[in-house]
């Protein structure tokens, strides 16, 4: 039985590493995917909706589906999905053709990141113990890596779409490796296919969105605040979030140890608090070393916010957790989407330092809605 529960720990966490490897992939396909189109920025940033709603669309439907054929199917299902997809997406040529495999790729990372998710979470339970960070830094683990791996082909000269075959053929060998032991028991549940987040999943999705908004502002304005900014040169724009995925990816793969340690709930309000330093010296920094250890900062605290909350739904009775996953998967995701816009409208009317503030005081929200989650427990 112990053996058993290490081979499903370990193939959770290859599951993981799969996932953030093939994102990582069409990150660095991003810019092919425009030249081989020869698509503007604005059709792109259009086209890119397909992949945000092809995930929205598979979210909700991901819960009902492993719930019915058990986390390995859906999983499999997920990982063909993108297999076919990426490929695609480093040499197709039309922009029709472009929005559908983005759309087909959207679906696959839907589904694979609320089955892995309804994985994680039973696994936990069955070790009893904290692991949820840890399977969360092997995703972080697999975005630097296939950014990483990717970047290194492309500078040997390697063809796009040669480059991603072999990401590929890499996926399928974890895989293989990991397929034996993943979950296949269907996992029925009482209730509607598609559930709205309510109690206390309501208060974890709000967190989720919060901190996903906070990891989406790194992503897609850390570079831009450093260069407009804080008048840094262009060739030092991408070590904001350089900096920010090194903290996120230690804090997770260190995440389990303090979680046993201190509790789970105290990480996340010491995390927010942390996360709040770190916009302050983002924010009223003058020197690089300065943003940067606030980047290290902002990483740190967010780094386990979400793990904890995904532990949270495998303790709370409000929705079954097959619903209650991709509800709150949901609502993250819509703060990935939403919040690099909502910077960006913010920035637009005042600036990104106002933004910025914005985004810290959500971070507050979080910190008091930790502190209200950690009574309730009590109270329970």
């Amino acid at each position: 039985m112990l053996k058993r529960h290490m081979n499903d720990r370990h193939s959770t966490r290859i599951v993981f590493l799969i996932a953030g490897l093939v994102t990582a992939t069409w990150a660095v396909i991003v810019p092919f995917a425009k030249a081989n189109t020869g698509i503007n920025d604005a059709v792109l940033g259009t086209l890119l909706l397909c992949l945000g709603f092809g995930a929205l669309i598979s979210m909700p439907a991901a819960g009902p589906l492993t719930s019915r054929y058990g986390c390995k199917k859906v999983i499999i299902v997920a990982a063909l999905i993108m297999l076919i997809a990426t490929p695609c997406l480093s040499f197709v040529t039309s922009p029709i053709l472009l929005a559908f495999f983005l759309l087909s790729f959207g679906i696959g990372i839907g589904l694979i990141d609320c089955a892995m998710n309804v994985q994680a979470i039973i696994v936990e339970q069955n070790a009893n113990k904290a692991l949820m960070s840890g399977f969360h830094g092997l995703y972080s683990v697999g975005g630097i890596v296939g950014a990483g791996l990717m970047t290194g082909f492309l500078a040997l000269g390697m063809h796009i779409v040669v480059a991603t075959c072999v990401m590929l053929l890499l996926v399928i060998f974890l895989m293989y490796i990991s397929f034996q032991h993943l979950l296949s028991e269907a996992m029925p549940s009482e209730g509607p296919p598609f559930a709205i987040p309510k109690g206390i999943v309501l208060v974890l999705g709000i967190i989720c969105f919060v901190v996903f908004m906070v990891e989406g502002t790194a992503l897609d304005w850390s570079a831009v605040y450093l260069v407009d900014a804080k008048h840094m040169d262009a060739s030092l724009g991408g070590l904001g979030y350089t900096v920010f995925a090194a903290a996120m990816t230690l804090g997770r793969l260190t995440g389990d140890y303090v979680i046993g340690k201190v509790g789970a709930l105290r990480v996340v309000i010491v995390g927010a608090i942390v996360t709040v330093i770190g916009f302050y010296f983002v924010i009223t920094g003058v020197e690089l070393y300065t943003l940067l250890g606030g980047y290290f900062l902002i990483g740190c605290g967010c780094s386990n916010i979400v793990p904890v909350m995904f532990n949270q739904i495998g303790k709370q009775k409000t929705m079954p957790q097959v619903l209650a996953v991709p509800a709150v998967t949901t609502l993250g995701y819509l703060g990935i989407l939403a919040g690099p816009a909502g910077i960006g409208f913010i920035a637009h009317h005042s600036s990104l330092s106002h933004a910025f503030v914005f985004v810290a005081m959500l971070m507050v929200v979080v910190f008091i809605m930790a502190i209200a989650l950690q009574k309730n427990l009590k109270a329970g």
